[in-house]
């Protein structure tokens, strides 16, 4: 049974569950092209990109609920779930693809579960098409589009899917149309392309091919089109490179790679890619031409100019920048390794290494010095170069057969052949002091106690000649030094670390390194590091809420400390002392306690717990200080007005935790216009004691059309003011019905009707050229009221997931009833409502109603309805549907009247 029902009433409706848990409902504006309207479970938000999206999130639920929009199902590259909103209205200027998706509305007050509802946004767009052109790959020849078989292949991205159509000339192609032509989607797109196959070229298909890709207008995206000349010159692109391969130049040397092409019909567009991920930020692209200025070694790599036209393949020809470079030099020495002694001895032999990095490694030269002179190979002094790929860039010199004359100073000289580049030298000293390095740990430096926030400095002494650079690494674990390497380096054995932490306790490797150094096993030793700090306590901060003669009870707790065997405490009030004493050794937490509460007991409460690195505090602000009040903000038409330049508010609220403090005895309001800075106060005695809640009332009048308000609510006990809760009271002017009301739904505001926010489900604005009647056939008007399926009407789909007894109401605006003189109405006026309804279907049922009643499935037509009502005051009207037994019991209402004066000529209401 399906029920319509409208009711004329000047009073709020009554208040049932003041406590209640969220209810969401999406409302839309922006500029939505199509909506379907909860469909099944779906329910879908069309937009064309470009547009802006607004969605609101209604909500009802007292306390107020938080509201908060997330998204998913986005493209990767969207992050709007990584920044989600927390108000009503979801505002996204501009939209693009990527941001279509699921989005949610969740709403949660902390009664029952979250609410939470979902709609479907579908970004349209059509991107220009784009046609390529291919030949049979067997039949390619230098001038293949003289003759034999083309593929012209049209793509274009869109949503929703794209419909192609091809024309040569003003010719329309059509499969079979024409037999040397042949159009087919290829299996593997899936419609997402459209191939022209021209078989056998003949003279008449060299022409102007068009290919339109078109949407079919959806919201207003126009269609759009390329064309392509196809003629006997039609090739595809071939490209020169004016360079060598590779180019190797010094840094700082200006570098010009030119690109020209040799072929390809239409002409090719040339572009320039890096294998650098990007071109440098300083290259310049002229044409063919690109220059990278002052170039440096982090912009060397390969460099692609490619050439494409839509013709077959794109061309691409590369060359590789190489900028010469010297770095990292180092060496070692290697004592004879056929004796089992590191170090150095006469008689026998000792290798020289030394290394450098390179480029490019094929032009690095060495050549070695004595003492300032140029050193030759010889039977004892063998000169070599490391296979470069067991280790590249390295020189060695053998000193075979050690004697006192081959002590000195050796000197390692790396250089470029091609010049430009500075070298690099390395001296190793060769005497009787040459000696392997020894790592000790000074005396008193191990175990290192330091306070967190320090700065430290763990030492090893390294002894030896020449010195190594010294290795730190921690031993205890695999984790990072603390400027996140796994290794730190040092030349001169200390490893100092500024702003030590509690995580850096632990043990400390220091090793020698091979280069620079002796090339033997490595010496290391260990340093162990303790860092003290004070004890972390919780809570840090605690508001401690209390009415006079209750007891309270704080309590500190210790989480940890180092060092935490001797910890004590302290509890003050306002840095009075109150209680003193040490930690049990099984105890973690200490506890104050206030047996009765009186004036003298409000204030801030700290505990210190103290160790040797300090202390750690726990603060206890103890308060009579009432919470804030929960104003109620589904009241239902709280506005009202009966003269003609002021209008009224009923303000509702609960009281948060009344019984935490003292008995309310009041409520400080205050009130100021928007944009103003002066507040009127006043307060609002309150009698007896507040219940958790309970529901709290007080008329706001005098309020000045057509202005806002700020409205501050504060509650008042023995402490004083608590803490206060602000609003904003907006005024919505009503319709005046002394002109005539009309309203057929052809504008999405819907003059201004509004969906109830406590009901089951919506009424849908809808025409029947958009309609779909999949679900719901033989019910529902075939068009609007005028017989017009362009024309906008309202209905309520019965449809799953709707229920049997499912309510629909739809609000009207206010009409103002405005009054002949200042002593109010005496005389009512009267007034003709009017609408138009179609009631087809076989689960139509009964229609009844206070005031208008109907019976019966009354056909696929519409009927008017009129009647006539007596208002004392500023009235709303309310239209109802109450959903039947099955899905064939669409109502629908159109053309909606308010006329001064009483009905004329009313309809039957058979």
């Amino acid at each position: 049974m399906c029920q319509f029902i409208f009711f004329c009433y000047k009073y709020i409706w009554l208040v049932v569950h003041l406590l209640s848990p969220p209810t969401v409902r999406i409302i839309h504006s922006g500029h939505a092209c199509n909506v379907e309207e909860e469909r099944h479970t779906e329910r879908v938000y069309t937009i064309r990109e470009g547009e802006t999206l607004e969605l609101t999130c209604l909500v009802t639920g007292h306390p107020r609920p938080q509201i908060r929009w997330t998204k998913t199902a986005g493209s990767v590259s969207d992050r709007f779930q990584d920044s989600s909103v927390f108000n009503e209205t979801l505002h996204i200027a501009k939209i693009l693809r990527t941001q279509g998706g699921r989005y949610y509305c969740k709403a949660e007050n902390g009664l029952g579960s979250p609410a939470i509802k979902s709609i479907r946004v579908d970004v349209y767009y059509l991107d220009d098409p784009v046609v390529t052109v291919h030949q049979s790959i067997g039949e390619a020849k230098e001038q293949f589009y003289y003759e034999r078989t083309v593929f012209l292949r049209c793509v274009a991205n869109s949503n929703p899917p794209v419909r192609y159509s091809w024309h040569r000339g003003r010719e329309v192609l059509t499969q079979g149309s024409d037999k040397g032509v042949e159009i087919y989607e290829p299996f593997f797109t899936q419609g997402e392309t459209k191939i022209l196959k021209l078989k056998n070229l003949r003279p008449q298909d060299y022409a102007n091919y068009s290919c339109i890709a078109s949407v079919r207008n959806v919201c207003g995206i126009p269609d759009r089109s390329v064309i392509f000349r196809l003629t006997n010159k039609t090739a595809s692109p071939s490209i020169k490179l004016l360079v060598e391969d590779p180019i190797v130049v010094n840094p700082g040397q200006t570098v010009s790679l030119v690109c020209i092409t040799t072929g390809g019909e239409p002409p090719p567009t040339l572009t320039w890619v890096s294998s650098n991920d990007s071109l440098p930020q300083r290259s310049v692209v002229k044409g063919g031409t690109l220059t990278l200025p002052a170039i440096t070694s982090d912009e060397a790599g390969i460099y692609s100019c490619v050439a494409s036209n839509n013709v077959g393949n794109p061309a691409k020809k590369s060359t590789t920048i190489v900028v010469r470079a010297l770095k990292k030099g180092r060496f070692w020495i290697t004592p004879d390794p056929y004796h089992n002694d590191d170090n150095i001895q006469i008689g026998r032999e000792v290798k020289i290494s030394c290394q450098v990095e390179a480029t490019p490694p094929e032009e690095l030269t060495f050549s070695w010095l004595k003492n300032g002179r140029a050193l030759r190979s010889s039977e004892r002094m063998v000169i070599t170069q490391t296979d470069p790929d067991i280790s590249p860039g390295t020189t060695n010199l053998d000193i075979i057969d050690l004697k006192f004359t081959d002590f000195g100073t050796y000197t390692c000289v790396a250089a470029l052949k091609g010049g430009g580049i500075p070298e690099i030298s390395i001296d190793v000293n060769i005497s009787s002091t040459t000696v392997p390095p020894n790592l000790t740990v000074p005396r008193g430096k191990s175990p290192l106690v330091a306070r967190e926030g320090d700065t430290v400095e763990l030492e090893c002494l390294v002894s030896g000649k020449p010195k190594p650079i010294i290795l730190w690494s921690r031993a205890d674990k695999e984790a990072p030094m603390p400027d996140g390497n796994m290794q730190m380096e040092s030349y001169d054995g200390v490893l100092r670390i500024v702003n030590v932490s509690r995580e850096m306790t632990g043990s400390y490797r220091c090793q020698t390194s091979q280069y620079n150094g002796f090339n033997v096993k490595p010496r290391e030793a260990v340093v162990e590091l303790i860092v003290q700090y004070p004890p972390t306590v919780e809570p840090v901060f605690m508001e401690m809420r209390q009415g006079l003669g209750r007891p309270v009870v704080m309590t500190c707790r210790v989480l940890r400390a180092h060092p935490s065997r001797v910890l004590r405490f302290e509890w003050l009030l306002s840095n009075r002392l109150l209680h003193a004493g040490a930690f049990d050794a099984q105890r973690d937490e200490t506890e104050y306690t206030i047996r009765s509460l009186n004036r003298d007991g409000w204030g801030e409460y700290t505990c210190n717990v103290i160790n040797e690195a300090g202390a750690g505090k726990c603060t206890f602000q103890v308060t009579g200080k009432a919470y804030p009040p929960e104003f109620y903000y589904d009241t239902y038409s709280p506005l009202w007005q009966n003269r003609p330049r002021v209008y009224g508010f009923k303000l509702q609220w609960t009281q948060m935790n009344p019984n935490a403090v003292d008995r309310i005895v009041a409520y400080r309001l205050g009130i100021r216009q928007m944009g103003l800075q002066r507040w009127w106060e006043q307060e609002i005695p309150v009698d007896g004691t507040i219940n958790k809640g309970e529901l709290m009332t007080h008329n706001l009048t005098e309020l000045i059309k057509p202005e806002s308000y700020e409205v501050r609510l504060t509650p008042i006990t023995r402490f004083g003011e608590g803490d206060s809760t602000i609003r904003i009271v907006t005024y919505s002017a009503p319709i005046n019905p002394h002109l005539k009301f009309h309203c057929s739904f052809e504008e999405e505001p819907i003059c201004m009707f509004t969906q109830d926010k406590n009901d089951d489900f919506d009424w849908t604005r809808h025409s029947a050229a958009t309609r779909d009647t999949k679900y719901t056939p033989n019910t529902g008007p075939s068009g609007d009221r005028s017989g017009s399926k362009q024309g906008f009407y309202m209905y309520i789909e019965t449809s799953r997931p709707r229920k049997e007894g499912d309510q629909a109401r739809l609000v009207s605006p206010f009409f103002n009833v405005a009054p002949k003189n200042p002593y109010g109405i005496t005389n009512p006026p009267a007034y003709c409502f009017g609408f138009f309804y179609h009631m087809y279907g076989k689960h139509i049922g009964t229609l009844n109603g206070p005031v208008w009643s109907l019976s019966g499935n009354q056909g696929d037509r519409w009927k008017q309805a009129k009647v006539s009502i007596h208002p004392t005051a500023s009235f709303q009207v309310v239209l109802e549907g109450v959903r039947g037994p099955g899905i064939e019991g669409d109502i629908a209402i159109d053309d909606v009247t308010l006329e001064e004066g009483e009905c004329r000529d009313p309809p039957p209401s058979e």
